[in-house]
């Protein structure tokens, strides 16, 4: 499968989500976004999207607001402690979106995640608590990222 991810912010390409996918087989594109404008970041993002046609993107933190600021189309979303409210102007998500997020998050709160799935109308099953802080870098959130990827392998 096809991902293009969308680090968070001051983020950089190679890191340890981006090659956990990698190495369970995925190809994994990867946009540097610009840290200081957010609408700049957007439009890298829509590029790399416009460019690669993923089969599924995946934001974390920033990079999570900044995918729900371009239009993705049917194209699923795997969100990660989204920092939606605090970049970009978009307060809803599609119905092929799935959301991580660590209810211990210190960066950005939980109640942020809930808010999304209750502005987007969609079931409360679509956020998922998992992690032990708002990098989701420990393995259970590593292995909650992939198969919310692989929920939508098969769209």
């Amino acid at each position: 499968m096809k991902i293009l991810f969308l680090n968070g912010w001051h983020g950089r390409s190679g890191g340890i989500k981006p090659t956990f996918l990698r190495e369970r087989g995925h190809e994994v594109i990867e946009s540097e976004l610009d840290d200081d404008d957010f609408f700049v970041a957007v439009r890298a993002a829509r590029q790399a999207f416009n460019d690669s046609q993923p089969d599924i993107v995946v934001g974390l933190s920033r990079g999570g607001a900044v995918a729900i600021n371009f239009e993705t189309g049917e194209t699923p979303l795997v969100l990660m402690c989204p920092g939606w409210k605090r970049w970009g102007t978009a307060m809803t998500v599609g119905r092929n979106t799935v959301i991580l997020h660590s209810q211990a998050d210190d960066v950005v709160p939980f109640s942020f995640s809930e808010e999304l799935v209750k502005n987007s109308g969609l079931p409360p099953d679509v956020l998922i608590d998992v992690g032990k802080d708002h990098w989701l870098c420990d393995p259970e959130s590593l292995e909650a990222m992939l198969d919310a990827c692989g929920k939508f392998e098969s769209s």
